[in-house]
């Protein structure tokens, strides 16, 4: 409210204000107005204190704020409790520490009180101890604190990755009147460097008591997370060492025998590869005492780790043992052959072909594609395009093809025509009157397994002598080999992988690379506007071009593909299913399954059977994984074997006994 007095007194008597205006009449002003106006009165402005009702609120949400505050002392201040501190001081919180290390300059830092003696941190009788030391020296540090010191109704509470053991241990080891709360935040410095919201938080309320004052005590506690928008979740310490076991130890193993390949980024990174990079970056943070902690105290891993290591077993038996089986056929067949007194030809397309480089050599290094036509089709630029197997694959490549404007026809050992007809393509049932329609392009989207066999029964003689010949194959020499040693010189080849299919490109193709080599491409402007026009196929919907020799890609595909396919296979043995306490690693590994697992055994074999490098990548696999059971198991061995020592000398320090009581001389 505002009150302006200017040529007479207010009637009001008005409370005494904080800021008071003067304003003297200009000498400016007419003479007649000066007169009437005493140049001693002065306008001024008095304010009402008219906020008293705010100030009531305000006062009523300082005190709730002060009623939420807890005084929480964190013990084991390193890298876990000060991001744990971080938030608890942002939230208003009391925050007391104490460690083994002299963390007293981060604590200052922080806004947390640092005490280098448990005594003196003891003493200022925090409402909640916070414990957030390392497994393995969890009971040492707990049996080490001056209880005695702390009030007897204390809230004790845990952030273990496991829970049956911290449990048991804080039942045992801590008197009655405690209240205890076993908690796992699912996150860390890493993974919440964004913000804790949606992710997990899991708690059991193991012994909380009856006072009124205990239960609001657990409940702001628990309201820290909840108020930064985690997923609070509520189970018993057993169910989550059970579903950690499947989930945080598996994903934890995995990222560390995937570390073990010092796998590094390459020019044709799939999804898949990238989220398996992804995890031995989240994985390879974490010491390998968190990772031995995992497995060493909870009592579900060592099952894990062993269906892990069967699982794994089986895959690399099922893939050798099936090549096995085409070398044993290869074998008799040849027998058979030279009994009836016929030269043997080895159809090993690696050994005898002929070397032909292109008009071009490809780059040492991958680079990006950049296509000189327009990505609007004209009528010049439209293609006649043959797709040699009508499968998945090639009923995918055709949508976007003939949604380009090209004119498409195809060829599938399986009837397809009704596919066919509804994308718009002229579907052949004979790969003769197909050839007879003189197509530009021979686009190959047949199996790895059956390339060779198809391309042989190609009636080739039909086509036009320049026409292109393209492949789509995930392993690249050896169809480089095939199409050099089987097709007349005259033919154009060019080798690509589209590293994307139905389910990964379904969204688009824009930045999923496009591997490429122009084998061997004609000199003339024809020849090489129709490779570039094919080319810009994908180059106009977005795609990442690189263009890298077959054996690069080989090179670096057995690198990550093949790990990747062979990952994503064996833990699908495993079975592995969502749980209620997910990480994000594990529904990387659940999503790098279900997309290995749409895909045929047969593409993955032939991943491992025609690239020379897929051999030595399953052999460093099997080698890392040992390494790392040696690592887990050699390490358990130490503890047990340190034990059986320690007890040895106590044992030696105790008085002998005769092994039988003295019997005096009989006389």
């Amino acid at each position: 409210m505002l009150s302006v007095s200017a040529f007479h007194p207010s009637p009001v008597k008005l409370r005494p204000s904080l800021y008071s205006i003067s304003c003297p009449i200009p000498s400016s002003l007419s003479p007649s107005l000066n007169r009437r106006i005493p140049s001693r009165r002065a306008l001024s402005v008095r304010s009402i204190d008219a906020a008293q009702l705010y100030d009531y609120e305000s006062k009523l949400a300082v005190e709730f704020q002060n009623a939420q505050k807890l005084k929480i002392a964190i013990i084991g201040f390193g890298n876990f409790g000060q991001f744990l501190a971080r938030t608890l001081v942002r939230q208003g919180h009391d925050v007391l520490a104490h460690s083994r290390s002299d963390y007293s300059h981060t604590a200052r830092r922080l806004g947390v009180s640092f005490f280098p003696n448990p005594d003196d941190l003891c003493e200022e009788h925090p409402e909640i101890i916070l414990l957030c030391t390392s497994i393995i020296s969890t009971e040492q540090v707990l049996l080490s604190l001056p209880l005695q010191r702390l009030k007897r109704s204390t809230l004790v509470v845990d952030v273990l990755s496991v829970k049956e053991f911290p449990k048991n241990l804080l039942l045992e080891a801590l008197p009655s009147d405690f209240d205890i709360i076993c908690s796992h935040p699912m996150f860390g410095p890493e993974s919440a460097r964004r913000g804790w919201s949606g992710l997990t938080f899991v708690y059991d309320k193991v012994r909380i008591g009856d006072e009124e004052s205990k239960i609001a005590r657990c409940e702001k506690f628990l309201n820290i997370f909840a108020r930064e928008g985690c997923r609070m979740v509520e189970m018993t310490c057993a169910d989550h060492d059970r579903y950690s076991a499947e989930s945080q130890f598996i994903t934890h193993t995995v990222g560390r025998v995937l570390e073990m390949l010092m796998l590094e980024s390459t020019p044709i990174n799939t999804k898949g590869y990238e989220s398996l990079l992804e995890l031995v970056d989240n994985t390879s943070g974490d010491s390998f005492d968190l990772y031995y902690g995992l497995f060493m105290f909870n009592k579900n891993s060592l099952e894990m780790l062993e269906r892990l290591d069967l699982a794994f077993e089986a895959l690399r038996k099922q893939l050798i043992g099936r090549l096995h089986d085409v070398v044993r056929k290869q074998f008799f067949d040849n027998a058979g052959k030279m009994q009836n007194g016929n030269h043997v030809v080895l159809n090993n397309a690696q050994n005898g072909a002929p070397l032909l480089l292109s008009s071009k050599e490809s780059s040492d290094v991958a680079r990006l594609y950049k296509s000189n036509n327009s990505s609007q089709f004209d009528e010049n630029s439209k293609l006649k395009i043959a797709i040699i197997g009508f499968g998945n694959f090639g009923q995918f490549l055709a949508k976007t093809i003939v949604r380009q404007g090209h004119k498409v026809s195809a060829y599938s050992r399986t009837d397809y025509s009704d596919v066919a007809q509804e994308l718009g393509v002229s579907y052949f049932n004979d790969a003769d009157d197909l050839c007879e329609q003189h197509p530009e392009v021979i686009l190959l989207c047949t199996s790895i397994l059956s390339t060779e066999k198809v391309l042989k029964s190609l009636p080739v003689q039909r086509l036009k002598r320049s026409t292109l010949f393209v492949d789509v194959l995930s392993v690249k020499e050896f169809p480089r080999n095939l199409f050099l040693q089987h097709l007349p010189p005259c033919f154009d080849i060019l080798c690509t992988h589209p590293m994307f299919g139905p389910e990964s490109g379904k969204n688009g193709w824009k930045g999923l690379p496009f591997v490429f080599d122009k084998v061997r491409v004609g000199n003339d402007e024809l020849r090489l506007s129709r490779c570039a026009r094919f080319l810009d196929i994908f180059a106009s919907e977005g795609c990442q071009m690189v263009e890298m020799s077959c054996a690069q890609h080989d090179w670096h595909a057995a690198g990550s593909q093949f790990i990747t396919h062979t990952t994503g296979r064996f833990l699908e043995k495993l079975g592995l299913e969502a749980t209620p306490i997910n990480t994000k690693g594990y529904e990387t590994l659940l999503s790098l399954v279900e997309n290995t697992a749409g895909d045929s055994f047969d593409l993955y074999y032939g991943l491992f059977m025609y690239n020379i490098n897929a051999m030595e990548q399953l052999q460093r696999l099997d080698l890392a994984f040992e390494s790392l059971k040696k690592q887990l198991f050699g390490r358990l061995h130490g503890v047990y074997r340190k034990q059986l020592f320690e007890n040895t000398e106590q044992l030696h320090d105790m008085p002998k006994r005769p092994l039988l009581p003295e019997t005096s001389e009989v006389k």
